[in-house]
């Protein structure tokens, strides 16, 4: 089973993910674990109670603590968990400090879930 957690402050977007997900949700090959900030996805990363986490969709703007902030967080202390950048502003500096941050892949809304679905269940 793929477990994968999503970082983004829209509740659209952690909708999307579990509809376009249904089918692999319901088979049990993929398990979506959805927060809307930072602060909640590290806390539940440091908790004694987390389990292993393939993967971890965060949006670049988000409120207090942003996406690149948690992608060099992760990338110290869970090095072992790819993490890909979610963004609805194309290839600009994000990216690039994406890319030097040590992303695993840059998604640009909207998103291709067909193309998204193929690539987290050959991780």
């Amino acid at each position: 089973m793929k477990r994968i957690i999503i970082v983004d402050n829209e509740e659209d977007m952690h909708y999307l993910f579990s509809r376009k997900f249904r089918k692999e949700i319901k088979a049990g090959e993929v398990e979506i674990i959805s927060f809307m900030s930072v602060i909640e996805a590290l806390s539940y990363l440091d908790s004694s109670e987390k389990k292993h986490i393939d993967l971890i969709i965060s949006d670049i703007n988000l409120p207090i603590v942003n996406g690149l902030e948690l992608l060099q967080i992760i990338k110290e202390k869970y090095a072992q968990i790819n993490v890909w950048m979610l963004t609805a502003h194309g290839y600009n500096e994000n990216y690039k400090l994406a890319k030097e941050y040590g992303a695993n892949d840059y998604i640009v809304k909207p998103i291709n879930f067909e193309e998204i679905k193929q690539k987290i269940l050959n991780l």
